[in-house]
């Protein structure tokens, strides 16, 4: 797997062996940073990516210039294999890593300008996870439509193969 544009572009992007991790494709990464450009919020924008795998849609923000990326990953394989990407592509100044599951409340209050949230297939729990999170626009990646969420409205939902990709932003009461 390879950064797919920006200032990273064409480096490679290690993923732990095994299944345990699903790493985004380079299509649907394309895809989405496309549609973000379009938005003009990636660059110099703080980004979070929750259940962060290798972290590859993390370092594609940076790559396309985001200023910080927050990573959350629970998985010590992940972990250590999204610490090893991060030395390779020298991004320790920009990202900070936070070793926990993305849906502890001890990551409640989270404020971005993204978020992408890309947890495993079969994760329900939406709403009680966006009820925590400040964010510009929220990106969720996930094995079908995740429906209405209270506070946020969908802005677009595309589906690429196995995955659907939705855009949301916060609703006229949620500001």
């Amino acid at each position: 797997m390879r950064v797919v544009a920006g200032t990273l572009r064409g480096r490679r992007i290690e993923s732990p062996r095994g299944d345990a991790t699903r790493p985004t494709t380079d299509k649907v990464r394309e895809a989405v940073f496309n549609a973000l450009g379009s938005l003009g919020i990636v660059e110099g924008g703080r980004v979070v990516d929750l259940f962060a795998g290798t972290g590859a849609l993390g370092i594609e923000a940076l790559s396309r210039g985001a200023s910080h990326c927050t990573f959350v990953e629970r998985d010590r394989g992940a972990l250590a294999v999204l610490r090893e990407n991060i030395t390779a592509l020298g991004l320790h100044d920009v990202v900070t890593v936070v070793s926990g599951d993305a849906t502890s409340p001890a990551n409640a209050g989270i404020e971005c300008e993204v978020l992408l949230a890309d947890p495993p297939y079969g994760f329900a729990a939406w709403q009680d996870l966006l009820n925590r999170v400040r964010a510009d626009v929220v990106v969720i990646e996930s094995d079908d439509s995740i429906g209405e969420i209270e506070g946020w409205e969908t802005v677009r939902e595309r589906r690429y193969g196995r995955t659907t990709v939705t855009f949301l932003r916060p609703s006229a009461e949620r500001h």
